[in-house]
C-alpha cells in the first residue's frame, strides 16, 4: 500500500514538472511575448523574482533593467514591467479601473477567509468599490480636521522622546489626555506586543507569498498554529487590534456620529458608531478591517516616507537652509507657538516642494503594481500583451526617469516643482505615483500627507540632526 502510494505521488511530481517544462517551452518559443527582454532565469521561473524581493531592492533591479532593456522588461515568465509615458494612464488611468483587475498577488496581504474582505487585497472591482466607500468618508480630506488634535498630541509626545535622547532636561508639558490615536510605543519609547516586529514579518512574507498566491491559504494556518494563540503577521495585528475595539465597545460613553464632539473621534471611534446605527451594513469585521488597515498600511509607509524626507533634508544642507527660513517666516504669524496647522503647512510652498520630491525619489512601494490584462488583450508602447498577462508600473521607475522628470532624475531638487514651466509640471505630475492611480489610489493619502506636512516643519524648527559617525548611507528593506 505504502509502495502504491510512494508510485502515486512521484506520478503525480512528473506530471507536475511535466506541465511546468511544457509551459516554459510554450513561453520560449511560440509566446506572443517570447522576444520581451529581461534576466534568462525570469523567463523561465519567479524564483529570480523572488529572490529579489527577499534582498529588499527590487526597485534598483526594475530600475536598472529598464535602464538596460527598455520600455517593456520581464521580471517572470508572466510578469512584464513597463516604464512609456501612456502605460500609466492605460494601465490606473480613470476608467480602466473596471478593466485592469487586480491579480491574485495582493491575496496574500489578506486574510485567506472569503468572508473577511479588504479594500486593498479585493480583486473584484465592484466590490472594491462597495468596500471603499465604507471608509471613504473617514479618509476624505475634510475629514483631516477631527485628527489634527491627535497628531499634535503625538508631535508633542515625539518632541518628548528626542529631547530626552538629545538630553535637553526642557521637555515640553504633556497633556495627560492618552487617546486611542496612541497606542502606547511613545509613551513608553520601547516597542509593544510586538506590533510593529509581526508587521514588518507580515509585509515580507506577503510580498514573496504573492507571487505565489495559492499557498498563502495553507502557510497563513500554518504559520498561525506555529505561533500559538496569538497567531502570526495579519493575524496577530487582527487580534491586536480586535482587542483594542473590545475595550473600547466596553467603554461606558462612547461617542455617536451625531455628538456635537465629533471632531474629536479617532478612527475606531467613527468605526464603532456607525457599527451601531448599522450594524447588519457595517458589521463588525469592517470596523475591525479599518482599523487593521490603518495600522498595517497606514504606519510603515508613512513612517519610512518621514525618515527618507528627513535623510534627503539632512543630506541637503541649501535645502535645509531654504525650508527652515520658510518655516522661520510662517512662525511669526502661526496661531499656536508649537504647532503648525493643516491650513497653515499648506500654505508653505516649499515645504510641499520639498515633501513632494522626497516622495518621488523614495515612494513606499517597491515592486510593480500588478494588473491583469483583460478580455482581448492590450496593446502598450507597441507591445501587444494577451488577455490574462500581469503588468504593472514600477512608480520608483517611473520617478527615476528622466523622459518624466527632467536630466536629473536621481537629484533631490524640490526646485523642479517650483520652477518647471506648466507642460512639464503637467508631465511630472501625471506620472508622480507615490500614492498609486486612478480608482486603487490610496485611501489614506490625505492622512499621510497631513502627518508629514505637520510633523517636518516642526522636527526642523526644534531640532539640528546628524548621522552617527560612519553612517551616511540611508539603509532600508523596500518590500
Amino acid at each position: 500500500m505504502i509502495s502504491l502510494l510512494f508510485q502515486l505521488l512521484l506520478a503525480l511530481l512528473a506530471l507536475a514538472i511535466s506541465y511546468k517544462v511544457a509551459i516554459l517551452l510554450y513561453n520560449k518559443f511560440h509566446s506572443l511575448l517570447k522576444n520581451v527582454p529581461g534576466p534568462i532565469v525570469a523567463r523561465l521561473t519567479d524564483l529570480w523574482y523572488v529572490n529579489r524581493i527577499r534582498k529588499g531592492h527590487f526597485e534598483r533591479d526594475n530600475i536598472a533593467l529598464h535602464r538596460k532593456y527598455g520600455s517593456v522588461v520581464r521580471y517572470g515568465p508572466k510578469g512584464y514591467s513597463v516604464e512609456h509615458p501612456e502605460a500609466a494612464q492605460v494601465i490606473y488611468g480613470i476608467g480602466k479601473a473596471d478593466k485592469f483587475a487586480k491579480p491574485y498577488f495582493f491575496r496574500a496581504f489578506a486574510t485567506p477567509n472569503p468572508d473577511q474582505p479588504s479594500v486593498f487585497a479585493h480583486e473584484n472591482i465592484k466590490e472594491h468599490a462597495q468596500l471603499r466607500r465604507l471608509y471613504q468618508s473617514t479618509h476624505a480630506m475634510s475629514a483631516l480636521i477631527s485628527y489634527e488634535g491627535f497628531v499634535d498630541e503625538c508631535s508633542d509626545l515625539f518632541d518628548q522622546r528626542l529631547r530626552e535622547m538629545a538630553g535637553d532636561s526642557t521637555s515640553p508639558t504633556m497633556s495627560p489626555l492618552i487617546d486611542l490615536a496612541k497606542l502606547g510605543f511613545l509613551d513608553q519609547g520601547v516597542e509593544i506586543a510586538w506590533v510593529m516586529e509581526s508587521l514588518e514579518g507580515f509585509l515580507f512574507y506577503a510580498s514573496v507569498l504573492g507571487v505565489y498566491p495559492r499557498l498563502h491559504p495553507l502557510l497563513f494556518h500554518v504559520r498561525n498554529c506555529l505561533a500559538g494563540n496569538t497567531g502570526s503577521g495579519i493575524q496577530y495585528v487582527l487580534q491586536f487590534t480586535e482587542k483594542l475595539m473590545k475595550e473600547h465597545q466596553a467603554k461606558p460613553k462612547n461617542l455617536d456620529l451625531d455628538d456635537k464632539n465629533k471632531q474629536r473621534m479617532d478612527f475606531l471611534s467613527k468605526y464603532v458608531a456607525r457599527h451601531r446605527k448599522g450594524p447588519l451594513t457595517y458589521n463588525d469585521w469592517y470596523v475591525l478591517s479599518g482599523c487593521a488597515s490603518n495600522m498595517t498600511a497606514g504606519s510603515d509607509t508613512t513612517g519610512i516616507s518621514l525618515s527618507a524626507i528627513m535623510y534627503f533634508l539632512i543630506t541637503s544642507p541649501k535645502v535645509l537652509g531654504r525650508l527652515r527660513q520658510e518655516v522661520a517666516k510662517h512662525q511669526e504669524r502661526a496661531l499656536h507657538p508649537r504647532h503648525f496647522s493643516f491650513k497653515e503647512v499648506q500654505g508653505m510652498e516649499y515645504l510641499q516642494a520639498v515633501i513632494k520630491e522626497g516622495l518621488r525619489l523614495h515612494p513606499a512601494v517597491g515592486q510593480p503594481l500588478e494588473r491583469i490584462i483583460p478580455k482581448g488583450g492590450v496593446t502598450i508602447t507597441g507591445q501587444f500583451f494577451p488577455e490574462g498577462t500581469i503588468v504593472g508600473v514600477n512608480c520608483w521607475v517611473e520617478h527615476y526617469s528622466s523622459a518624466f522628470f527632467g536630466p536629473d532624475p536621481d537629484a533631490f531638487r524640490p526646485e523642479r516643482w517650483l520652477d518647471s514651466d506648466k507642460l512639464r509640471l503637467e508631465v511630472m505630475n501625471s506620472h508622480w505615483m507615490a500614492f498609486g492611480m486612478g480608482a486603487r489610489t490610496c485611501i489614506g493619502r490625505h492622512i499621510s500627507i497631513l502627518e508629514i506636512s505637520k510633523l517636518i516643519p516642526r522636527l526642523i524648527r526644534d531640532f539640528d540632526f546628524t548621522f552617527p559617525e560612519g553612517a551616511k548611507e540611508f539603509k532600508t528593506n523596500n518590500r
